[in-house]
């Protein structure tokens, strides 16, 4: 259980990284916002698993998800596998991950 919280950071650092990626390489002011809001968002998810992990883990699944379809609706739009392909897929793992440890029994 305590991996998959701190892949929660791990996947929220990523996100916030690709957001600033972004907007360095494209001058995209909303791939900033989304990428470190998303990711501002993660790392709260993060730190709330700290204190209650099925509500964290809960938080960030959710998130994770809305990812996913963003980046799916993106990759659909741009048939450009770099970087919303990349994305739709590392959200869709961390979505499977973090759905899976939500309903595991809590030590």
């Amino acid at each position: 259980m305590a991996t998959i919280i701190w892949l929660i950071l791990v996947y929220a650092l990523l996100v916030a990284i690709g957001g600033i990626i972004g907007y360095v390489k494209a001058k995209s002011n909303q791939s900033l916002i989304s990428g470190l809001g998303s990711g501002i968002s993660l790392a709260i998810a993060w730190y709330v698993s700290l204190q209650n992990p099925t509500v964290g883990l809960a938080i960030a699944t959710i998130i994770a998800l809305a990812l996913v379809i963003v980046f799916a609706l993106r990759f659909r739009a741009t048939n450009k596998f770099m970087p919303a392909g990349l994305l739709a897929g590392l959200s869709l793992v961390a979505t499977g991950l973090f759905a899976i440890a939500l309903f595991l029994p809590q030590a």
